[in-house]
């Protein structure tokens, strides 16, 4: 395992990090997450990622009840969490309570995790979608000021466009807050276009870095749904169902036979094959991935071999199966 620094901040990340979105609470319990962490751990993965909104927060509590169990040392990892759906989203009084940036959404939403993940203090906190309806510079003063009251260490942003980053960027340079430090887009062989074009300024002019998730399009590229919708795989659970037609999607899936021929030659699995892939990109500070077992974790952690496979040769080819197929 090799270690990355996040952006421009000293802080050093694992090039493959454990994400929690989907898995916890939903597939993972308490007892599976804490072996899965452990593996992680013991593999050299210093980085866990999570969201508020994951299965309403009880994602947080998960991990957190792993954490507890495993009684690590707390410089020894970093943990993530992210704001903007909320949690009381059936309430009558949701104004502040669901798709918001809004300082008091902010400073109530960091309590909550906190609690539920029973820590002192959060690494890594982002935005996680923009807010059209609040001000970047309401929202940029309100973590900057969760930083500074050390309930954060450092904060970014997930799925924002170039532009608002870099609104935010200058409105924190400007007023002397706390800067956005990373950012969290989704990244693979089948969606390039923000972090490889749309982002591209930003590395040397801000110094952005990179926590990717979805390496694998949800299981696509596993080659896992070529042949419709698995039993027990991601794409069957009914709060995914909005996700099915994009894993069945006939052409990608085609292009993931191909893409299977060239894992079979390197002596990889198709997930290691696609998780190496982003694992190359320099601009990428840690590559996130999901896993329901211990066994896919383990799969996923061998891209560590993959990576240097990766010849020019190769990542042409690669890249000539699903380039024309990606957004």
């Amino acid at each position: 395992m090799q270690y990355r620094r996040l952006g421009r901040s000293g802080l050093q990340v694992s090039e493959l990090s454990l994400g929690s979105w989907v898995t916890y609470h939903n597939q993972v319990d308490t007892k599976s997450a804490t072996e899965m962490l452990a593996a992680a751990f013991d593999a050299g993965v210093n980085f866990f990622d999570n969201a508020e909104v994951y299965a309403q927060g009880e994602s947080e509590v998960v991990m957190g009840q792993a954490f507890k169990a495993l009684k690590w040392n707390r410089l020894d990892y970093i943990v993530s969490t992210k704001f903007f759906w909320g949690l009381s989203r059936e309430s009558n009084t949701t104004a502040n309570r669901k798709d918001t940036l809004n300082r008091k959404y902010l400073m109530q939403a960091i309590d909550g995790s906190l609690q539920r993940m029973q820590l002192d203090f959060i690494d890594l906190i982002y935005c996680h979608r923009p807010d059209p309806h609040t001000p970047i510079e309401e929202t940029v003063r309100a973590m900057s000021d969760i930083i500074s009251q050390g309930k954060a260490l450092y904060w970014g942003t997930s799925e924002w466009s170039a532009a608002d980053i870099r609104a935010a960027w200058e409105i924190a340079e400007r007023h002397h807050l706390h800067k956005p430090v990373m950012e969290q887009p989704q990244y693979h062989l089948f969606h390039r276009q923000r972090v490889e074009q749309e982002y591209a300024r930003l590395y040397d002019e801000t110094g952005l870095g990179l926590t990717t998730w979805s390496p694998l399009a949800s299981g696509l590229l596993t080659g896992k749904y070529r042949d419709g919708i698995p039993e027990g795989s991601r794409g069957a659970l009914e709060s995914m169902a909005w996700m099915r037609e994009q894993l069945q999607d006939p052409q990608r899936n085609a292009a993931v036979g191909q893409l299977d021929a060239i894992a079979k030659e390197l002596g990889c699995t198709l997930a290691q094959l696609a998780i190496a892939w982003i694992n190359r990109n320099p601009r990428v500070s840690t590559v996130i991935l999901g896993a329901s077992k211990l066994a896919q974790l383990q799969d996923n952690l061998g891209a560590l071999a993959v990576t240097p496979k990766l010849t020019p040769e190769i990542v042409k080819r690669i890249d000539e199966i699903t380039r024309p197929l990606a957004k």
